[in-house]
């Protein structure tokens, strides 16, 4: 880290003295304070001096950040008009290519199709926390509402680029544990994304028993940010539930007892770096990590989330009885919108009924119309070669799981010999693979639909055709 800090400090040395030459000095006199964020822009791009062009980047983000909204929307308008390619250089390396397919015409093709824009962002990351400052710019850009071609375009600039700087080569695994400096211990509770950290009492109970792990992945020019971490129980069998592992009273183990190491948090820190894909290789080097320390883990399940369930479930309640659900299926469902039914027994033996077998539905039949899993959790799990081992009922009974997913959780298992083939099934075929307990409920189902007598359609046709999903 001192070297880190020592690096930075040179940064900030260099660019100060190019502010001084730009500024002050007599080489650039009509360059000052009038002088727009356009003209900035294009003066950095034809920079040749490294202190002068680490100068420019510094100042850009300067003025980048009193920008209201309003100002930071026409900003990326103008990246957008006047930092495309350029189209005359375009047009030419396209005929060259026409008439001379080589590799270097493909070369100049590729390098004229370029915006400029992704070379100006190249130059202001070149300024002092320029990773940082661009990072939270495009966390700005995603934010906003617009969703013209001009976000497009700069948004899949941020995207390429983020996706080379972020490359799972310049990334470190680190361990989070009691002994973490508390700096970055603040932003574990901050950036807690699936169950809240209520404080620095319950960070402790996460972090500091022998049966409990914690792992994020840093990046060197965001020193002490993590970009995305991992939350481990280590237990002697795969939870049902979340209070099976976050229960204040638990019984703990020592480590080398467990046989099971169930991820139940994964939480992305940078907003800005969303799509910025390796949380995949947190959890497969933490899988390497674990066997490596712990030869007695067999098993390696997820606790998760079912984050988009109740928004589908809810869609397909408002078909209501002209082929998606019947009539007593619709009633018990209404269960559903008293806030207390989980904690009536009878109530939730009769949802209890009636939503898993629509949850295995959803998970193994319903798609997206580019014909990917609808559940985004489900995406990532099964998107890395995870099997659908087990529906959870009421596994999460917080206000946030209930909402989203109505306690719906589901165990992911890694088994390590099946990943690749996992992955392939459900890239090549769209096909879910999925334990033979959570399939006989999909069967279940479609069982009890079989044809009506009137005709009507069975139950997947009706949700495919009328919620837009359907297998592709």
């Amino acid at each position: 880290m001192s070297d880190v800090s020592f690096f930075t400090d040179m940064l900030q040395s260099i660019t100060d003295r190019g502010r001084q030459l730009l500024f002050s000095g007599s080489r650039m006199p009509q360059i000052a304070a009038e002088a727009d964020l356009h003209t900035l822009c294009e003066m950095l791009l034809s920079s040749r001096g490294e202190a002068s062009g680490m100068a420019l980047a510094a100042e850009i983000f300067d003025r980048w950040s009193t920008l209201g909204g309003d100002g930071q929307q026409a900003f990326f308008r103008m990246l957008h008009e006047k930092f495309g390619p350029d189209t005359g250089r375009l047009d030419q390396a396209i005929e060259i290519y026409r008439s001379d397919k080589s590799s270097a015409s493909i070369i100049k093709l590729h390098q004229a199709a370029e915006s400029r824009r992704q070379e100006l962002l190249r130059r202001l990351n070149h300024a002092p926390n320029g990773t940082a400052k661009l990072v939270r710019m495009r966390e700005h850009l995603l934010a906003s509402s617009d969703r013209s071609e001009a976000y497009h375009a700069l948004d899949a600039d941020f995207t390429h680029l983020f996706g080379s700087w972020f490359n799972r080569g310049f990334l470190t695994l680190r361990p989070i544990d009691w002994s973490t400096p508390a700096s970055i211990l603040e932003k574990i509770i901050q950036y807690e994304a699936v169950h809240e950290i209520a404080g620095w009492e319950e960070l402790r109970r996460r972090l500091a028993p022998a049966d409990r792990r914690c792992f994020a992945f840093f990046h060197p020019r965001l020193a002490d940010e993590p970009l995305v971490f991992v939350e481990v129980a280590l237990t002697r069998s795969m939870p049902r539930a979340i209070a099976d592992v976050l229960d204040e009273g638990r019984e703990q183990i020592n480590a080398d007892q467990a046989t099971t190491a169930v991820f139940y948090s994964i939480s992305n820190c940078q907003d800005g770096l969303r799509g910025i894909s390796f949380g995949n290789f947190l959890i497969k080097q933490v899988v390497d990590d674990l066997r490596r320390d712990l030869p007695g883990l067999k098993n390696f399940v997820t606790l998760s989330p079912v984050p988009g369930f109740a928004r589908w479930l809810s869609r397909v309640r408002g078909v209501g009885a002209d082929g998606a659900l019947r009539d007593e299926e619709l009633e018990t469902l209404r269960l559903l919108d008293d806030p207390d039914w989980a904690a009536n027994e009878d109530a939730a033996t009769e949802v209890e009924r009636i939503l898993l077998p629509l949850a295995a539905r959803y998970f193994l039949v319903e798609r997206t119309p580019e014909g990917r899993p609808l559940d985004p959790v489900a995406r990532f799990h099964l998107g890395n070669g995870a099997r659908l081992e087990r529906l959870n009922f009421r596994g999460d009974r917080s206000s946030k799981a209930m909402h989203q997913a109505h306690g719906l959780m589901v165990n992911y298992l890694y088994e390590l010999e099946d990943i690749i083939a996992n992955h392939e099934a459900l890239a090549q075929r769209g096909e879910v693979i999925a334990s033979t307990g959570v399939r006989s409920l999909l069967k279940k189902k479609d069982e009890s639909r079989g044809h009506r007598p009137d005709g009507s359609r069975p139950f997947g046709q009706i949700i495919s055709s009328t919620l837009g999903g359907g297998r592709k």
